[in-house]
């Protein structure tokens, strides 16, 4: 039992440790509810402002020898709108991304200019971000003491600027098309008294389709998919929801050697709550992860604007 919680030990330090170096993205099972987040072209896509919410809690059951909870935590909030005098829509996205002892908050704004291509709508969008890092150097366990990186240190933070770009074509209730890039720039800083790291190049390319069962139009089939890499390394998500009467929906999801996924949410007028759970399918399931647990929420509305002729009872107005 000892020799196990050294392994897990030892994983989260080394996931940590090269966590400091190259900055990866925050992940997340309902991906099909995420599109802001990683593809600027997608702000406007609905005739609505879309406010969403993201609770993820990854890996749940993981402590270092200490008792301290170390396994990842993610939040995210965004809001996209569309701008008819911008032509385009706006868009905003805030994460709060925590791996054991590092702490990553950040704030994406982003704009989209919209324009009707064949049936749908293309948006190409432009997006700036804002990553401050932390890290609580004072919490590794020192395997020497004379470690220049963990010796004598505290917590220590620094911020980075980077970009995204992105192309979001949308057919409503048919298909969609994402193609987008974030970090775009690599940015690096320096952290701590010797260490570094750098934000790496992301790839993302999504897709969905809308299907009504001809026989039963009470049911739709949505399947999407979600390609993501950074230059080096390449994760699949392959996703089915089946949602009934536009209200009830559950479906699975697989990312391929990392995990299966089991979705369920509904519909309220303007607002969506979704869960899933995730059942590790890699080695990190036979050395204590509890699997992941997360949750959506999302708000839908208009902001009507009253064109009602108004009508005066002063002469001077007839």
């Amino acid at each position: 039992m000892d020799n196990i919680k050294k392994n897990i030990l030892l994983i989260v330090i080394l996931f940590i440790y090269f966590g400091a170096f190259s900055q990866q993205e925050p992940q997340f099972t309902q991906n099909m509810f995420n599109n802001m987040s990683i593809n600027p072209g997608y702000a406007g896509t609905n005739d609505a402002i879309s406010v969403t919410a993201l609770l993820r809690q990854q890996w749940v059951g993981f402590k270092d020898s200490e008792g301290n909870k170390i396994s990842p935590e993610t939040y995210l909030f965004s809001i996209d709108a569309p701008i008819n005098i911008l032509h385009g829509g706006l868009g905003a996205t805030i994460t709060q991304d925590k791996l054991g002892f590092e702490k990553n908050i950040g704030v994406k704004l982003g704009y989209a200019y919209r324009c009707s291509l064949g049936y749908g709508d293309l948006g190409i969008g432009l997006q700036v971000g804002f990553l401050n890092k932390s890290i609580d150097f004072s919490k590794f366990i020192k395997i020497d003491n004379d470690d220049p990186v963990l010796g004598g240190q505290s917590e220590e933070s620094t911020m980075v600027t980077d970009f995204s770009f992105g192309l979001f074509y949308n057919i409503p209730g048919e298909y969609y098309f994402g193609i987008s890039t974030s970090q775009f720039r690599q940015a690096k800083a320096d952290i701590g008294e010797s260490s570094e790291f750098y934000l790496k190049r992301h790839y993302y390319i999504t897709a969905g389709y809308h299907y009504i069962l001809p026989n039963n139009p009470s049911f739709e089939v949505s399947p999407s998919f979600l390609i993501k890499s950074d230059g080096n390394t390449l994760q699949y998500d392959i996703s089915s929801l089946l949602t009934y009467n536009n209200k009830f929906w559950g479906g699975i999801s697989y990312r391929v050697t990392d995990a299966i996924g089991i979705l369920l949410g509904l519909n309220f007028k303007d607002i969506s709550v979704g869960y899933s759970y995730d059942i590790t399918t890699s080695k990190l399931g036979s050395v204590g992860s509890l699997g992941s647990h997360e949750i959506m929420l999302r708000y839908n509305f208009k902001i009507e604007v009253d064109k009602t002729p108004k009508t005066y009872k002063n002469t001077r107005y007839l």
